[in-house]
């Protein structure tokens, strides 16, 4: 538990994809009202594939590594596979228990990608 805890400090500390893209094709931003966390992912898509990936924001460290965590995960990757990238893929990446307290922080990253890339019908929110 210890090192899956050290690599969610990790990315929180040093997230990686954390800034902005020039000319994104695809932009959305959302928060987390119950904890504060405020996220904008950016993605330009070639040949129906992420070719880049940014995000930026802020928030608790849980929500802040999902997002870092989650782009690394998806970049190169096609839109159909992220469209059936689910929660429980994303707790699996994430490698720590999640409270459900902490579930809306956890899936922030998937919720903005896959309501950006598809609209609100491709977001299912188990919690609501």
């Amino acid at each position: 538990m210890t090192n899956d805890l050290d690599f969610i400090l990790e990315h929180y500390k040093n997230p990686q994809n954390f800034g902005h893209l020039d000319k994104p094709d695809i932009v959305h931003e959302e928060g987390n009202p119950s904890c504060g966390d405020q996220i904008r992912i950016e993605l330009k898509v070639e040949n129906d594939r992420i070719a880049d990936i940014r995000f930026s924001g802020k928030g608790c460290a849980i929500s802040q590594a999902a997002a870092s965590i989650f782009t690394e995960e998806i970049k190169g990757k096609t839109l159909e596979e992220v469209k059936n990238f689910d929660k429980q893929k994303m707790l699996d990446l994430l490698g720590i228990e999640i409270s459900g307290m902490r579930m809306k922080c956890a899936m922030l990253a998937l919720k903005i990608v896959k309501v950006g890339a598809y609209g609100l019908a491709a977001w299912r929110d188990e919690d609501e």
